[in-house]
């Protein structure tokens, strides 16, 4: 399940991920960032990942799809907020590599922490 959540700014795109991720739930984010680029807006992501039971195959080609059509270039702030220090490693490293944006992992502790990261923007 992917939720649309409010962390109190206004730009931001704020989602949580729990269980199995759908094609349809996929979409919906991925249009959400479409239209900020399309108003020539940098995206500024909240990703809060309580837990992860899969992803459709659909729903990862429809983000591979907006990917390789838009690529990263667009991204300002990525914060990932969860409790899985492996996804932690990744985020971090994901950083290191995409230097131009600012990506960085948060324990579900620091939830204030991640949401000060973004608003610095």
């Amino acid at each position: 399940m992917l939720e649309m959540i409010d962390i109190g700014i206004e730009k931001a795109v704020a989602y949580r991920l729990e269980g199995k991720i759908t094609e349809e739930e996929m979409a919906s984010v991925l249009s959400i960032f479409k239209e900020k680029i399309q108003r020539d807006e940098k995206l500024i992501v909240y990703q809060e990942v309580v837990s992860l039971g899969g992803v459709e195959f659909d729903a990862m080609i429809e983000k591979l799809k907006f990917f390789v059509d838009v690529g990263l270039s667009h991204f300002s702030k990525i914060a990932v907020v969860t409790h899985k220090k492996w996804i932690h490693k990744l985020v971090d490293l994901e950083g290191k590599i995409f230097k131009n944006i600012g990506m960085k992992g948060f324990s579900i502790e620091e939830k204030d922490k991640a949401i000060e990261f973004l608003k610095g923007a």
